[in-house]
């Protein structure tokens, strides 16, 4: 232990910092079809060949682009984050959150974890405030055409990228140094002081890794999930909801900013304890 204090927020994307599905946006108007037209053709297609969901719809977005002569590039994929709608404060969230932290010695740092595409997150207004992007992903030939998922991130898969930070093992490539033993005391971000932020069902699974092993875990909500996410408190799913309002002085900051305390606490009390064991056994 270094004695610096990081805590991570870990935040799923669609319906938790944005409105609605990211591909709502521009990428599935720009095929000329209704939202509700897509998913229902690519939930049924992934069903009937009994594949996993994201990649359905990956493969689906693939097809339609081809059936109707729509580009499909990284660049144009990039192109269509430009038109994501964010939840209030979200523009500003990152870095009055980061003040917080600096003010009390804490070194907050921000990670995505989303089933949505890598490609549309970067082209977000808010891509750069993230340490790293664990999304849906395409691998593109050379002519820049996707031929094949690079990364398809699934509801239970997202708990890898969990482990990915509590190691400070950021690459997705690297499976021998993940899967490596490591003592608790040498792992970067201890899931003590994580806080997962989701907005449902698909968010389950880490949200329970947090309750599991001392992080925390807050739902966010819009007026058409609230029982769902209320149903996740009753079933002690989740710590805290909050409706997805991240404005300056909104209930989910002033509780964020109370758990970063708490944390950075608790964390110069673990370090004032490790330094008395050391004097001790050193006597």
């Amino acid at each position: 232990m270094d004695g610096t204090t990081i805590v991570a927020l870990l935040y799923d994307f669609d319906r938790t910092l944005c409105t609605q599905d990211m591909q709502n946006y521009a990428f599935i108007p720009s095929l000329g079809m209704d939202p509700e037209d897509f998913w229902r053709e690519a939930n049924d297609f992934g069903r009937r060949e009994h594949m996993d969901g994201i990649l359905a719809y990956m493969y689906t977005m693939i097809r339609k682009c081809r059936e109707k002569g729509v580009p499909l590039t990284r660049e144009s994929l990039r192109r269509c984050g430009e038109s994501i709608v964010f939840f209030p404060g979200v523009d500003g969230w990152f870095d009055r959150i980061d003040r917080f932290g600096a003010l009390l010695g804490v070194q907050v740092e921000h990670y995505v974890i989303s089933s949505g595409l890598r490609e549309i997150i970067d082209g977000s207004a808010i891509a750069g405030h993230f340490k790293e992007i664990y999304a849906s992903e395409f691998y593109y030939d050379g002519s820049g055409w996707p031929v094949w998922p690079k990364l398809a991130v699934n509801f239970t898969a997202k708990t890898q990228f969990v482990y990915r930070i509590n190691k400070g093992v950021l690459d997705v490539s690297d499976d021998r140094t993940l899967n490596a033993s490591m003592p608790d005391d040498s792992k970067r971000v201890p899931f003590t002081n994580m806080i997962y932020l989701g907005d449902g069902l698909s968010d389950v699974p880490c949200m329970k890794m947090m309750r599991a092993y001392g992080g925390q875990a807050i739902a966010v909500y819009q007026d058409a999930n609230r029982p769902g996410v209320e149903q996740l408190l009753r079933q002690g799913r989740v710590d805290y909801i909050y409706p997805a309002d991240y404005s300056e002085g909104s209930g989910l900051e002033l509780t964020v900013k109370e758990i970063i305390r708490r944390m950075a606490v608790n964390h110069r009390l673990s370090e004032e304890k490790h330094a008395q064991l050391r004097a001790v056994q050193g006597t």
